[in-house]
């Protein structure tokens, strides 16, 4: 396909795994590659200079380049001026503000395609996902790993209901979808260059990070570790959205829910025509029997039921497709700005689907 990524080609035809990963680890052997850390924000004016200062305590002891980008994703408090502020004051923190909140999904998006980083880390400004562990990400990705994913070690800090649900998520998503995802893994996690590029193209509107994330493939790795408390304030996420973001994943990956309900039709159907013999051996047999109007509106409610549910599921996938066929951006780009580093020029892939944006501030 015209335009889409390569990785680029070995001289050896054929490499096992571990022979690929010895080939990477000598490439990386002693280098010293900048890392982008991605950070979406919507809201956190009390968390981004608490964010700050503990990256820079975590990169000064890890003894690693970073630049920190921001994402604004329409905050309507004080965070655009408190990440204003800090950016003057650190070259090292850059801010992408988008034109208004288009969630977060698209906030890791564009941080994602203009991160400059030979490494790219997205991780969430709450610090429950600890940047201690970049230097351990780091480390595997020496070895050759082009991922390497944060695992939660254990689930204690959340609720009975919240830990059922996320397995329950977790075991539905993968029996039902081609692309498996690794179970207490979230965004946080280290990324290469190539799997930057590939994920860069994905022309999808209605993105699951988590899903394209394993779907772009590449040798990963999990890193376990444990997950803290939320550094300020309570998450935004209600169970309600967490809900309509497990659909959104399972819709984007996954036919199964279509197939499902024509199984389901076909077994009606034939219960329906096995049902329809019996009445008619009965009524031969007995003769003509006084029809019962409680059985036959049960039946009628069912199957109408049914049929709502199949429109239902008809119209999630009609819907994602509207949405696509529409080709928006997934984001608009109010502007960006930075202190010492200038704001990049548009990377190859923004055309795709983020490229808009309502000026170029260069800071």
């Amino acid at each position: 396909m015209s335009g889409w990524y390569n990785a680029p080609s070995m001289a050896i035809s054929e490499l096992s795994p571990d022979r690929l990963l010895r080939l990477r680890a000598r490439e990386r052997a002693g280098s010293d590659p900048l890392v982008s850390v991605v950070v979406p924000v919507y809201d956190e004016e009390d968390l981004v200079a608490v964010f700050v200062r503990r990256m820079g305590e975590v990169a000064a002891a890890g003894g690693f380049r970073c630049e920190m980008l921001f994402v604004n994703d329409g905050s309507a408090d004080g965070t655009l001026e408190r990440l204003l502020d800090l950016a003057a004051a650190d070259g090292r923190i850059r801010v992408v503000n988008l034109s208004r909140n288009f969630g977060k999904e698209a906030a890791l998006s564009a941080g994602i395609e203009r991160a400059r980083g030979d490494v790219v880390v997205p991780i969430d400004v709450d610090l429950q996902d600890p940047p201690e562990l970049i230097p351990a990400l780091l480390a595997r990705w020496r070895e050759g790993y082009d991922v390497a994913f944060g695992v939660r070690a254990s689930r204690a800090s959340d609720s009975m209901a919240k830990r059922v649900t996320a397995g329950w998520f977790y075991k539905v998503f993968n029996r039902f979808s081609k692309v498996q995802l690794p179970e207490d893994a979230g965004d946080f996690r280290l990324m290469d260059r190539r799997v930057v590029r590939v994920l860069s193209q994905l022309p999808e509107k209605n993105r699951f990070m988590k899903g394209l994330f394993a779907w772009a493939g590449f040798p990963a790795v999990g890193v376990p570790y444990a997950r803290r408390e939320r550094a300020a304030a309570r998450s935004r996420f209600t169970y309600w959205k967490l809900w309509n973001f497990a659909l959104d994943g399972l819709f984007a990956f996954s036919t199964i829910p279509l197939r499902v309900w024509s199984y389901v039709g076909a077994a009606l159907a034939l219960v329906a025509m096995f049902y329809m013999l019996f009445i008619v051996l009965r009524v031969l047999a007995y003769g003509i029997d006084t029809p019962g109007y409680a059985s036959l509106l049960s039946v009628v409610l069912f199957l109408g039921g049914v049929q709502l549910v199949t429109l239902g599921i008809l119209g999630e996938y009609l819907g994602r497709l509207f949405l696509e066929v529409k080709n928006r951006p997934v984001y608009v780009v109010e502007g960006e700005y930075s202190g010492s580093i200038p704001a990049p020029e548009d990377r190859e892939g923004d055309g795709r689907h983020g490229p808009e944006r309502a000026d170029d501030p260069r800071g």
